[in-house]
């Protein structure tokens, strides 16, 4: 199954505001960090319901924004979920951004830069549009060192690349990026029950939900362009 098919699916059955309430866990805080200044130009990619980019304009006051996704589904749902005309929403590929070079001021992208065909290829593109000093901010739950994300690819037939914390740095330096940070940002929305509720929700211990949400959680990848 394609990633068009598989997200084409999800939006149709409403999963994209499923995504969107468990992302925000961890994305309110990762977006917050972002340096967007009035008038900026953002690019979200693998948009989904386009809360990204929603939050980054209420919030920072950034100026034309484009979520991109690989769904026609999910961009024509994220277009219906705002008014705003500075908002564009796209059907593209990761691997060939339809976006001039030095265009970008910021790209961001959450739990979903791991279903890009060739991650390097991605990589040279987001350097390639943002602008000199612009900034990546890359988000993910699925990632070597969280050991309790690996099944999830027995759930879904789509391809993921699973990257360890020094790949990450690495791959992002080979781009041109420079990487200013990376970190781990805790998940502490989900509730995590006593420990004689185990076992719960796929966790056999109350020590493993805890790693998995408030140890582990997402892994941030800052780049800057050069």
């Amino acid at each position: 199954m394609s990633i068009r098919q598989e997200f084409d699916a999800w939006a149709t059955d409403g999963r994209d505001k499923g995504m969107e309430d468990r992302h925000w866990h961890t994305a309110k805080h990762a977006l917050a960090r972002m340096p967007v200044e009035p008038g900026d130009t953002i690019l979200d990619l693998g948009t989904g319901s386009g809360y990204a980019v929603r939050a980054l304009r209420e919030t920072k006051g950034a100026g034309r924004t484009y979520g991109l996704d690989g769904s026609p589904e999910m961009a024509r749902n994220a277009r219906s979920y705002t008014d705003s005309l500075d908002s564009g929403y796209v059907v593209g590929d990761f691997d060939d951004l339809p976006f001039a070079d030095n265009s970008v001021d910021h790209v961001w992208t959450m739990e979903a830069f791991y279903y890009a065909k060739d991650p390097h290829s991605t990589l040279r593109e987001v350097a390639r549009v943002l602008k000199p000093g612009g900034t990546f901010y890359c988000a993910v739950n699925y990632y070597e060192e969280n050991v309790h994300s690996h099944h999830w690819q027995d759930n879904i037939a789509v391809e993921m690349t699973r990257w360890t914390r020094d790949q990450y740095r690495a791959a992002f330096r080979e781009a041109g990026l420079y990487v200013a940070a990376q970190d781990h940002i805790g998940d502490f929305d989900v509730e995590i029950p006593d420990e004689d509720a185990f076992p719960y929700e796929g966790f056999d211990t109350r020590a493993d939900m805890v790693e998995r949400y408030r140890e582990l959680g997402t892994l941030l990848t800052v780049g800057v362009a050069h």
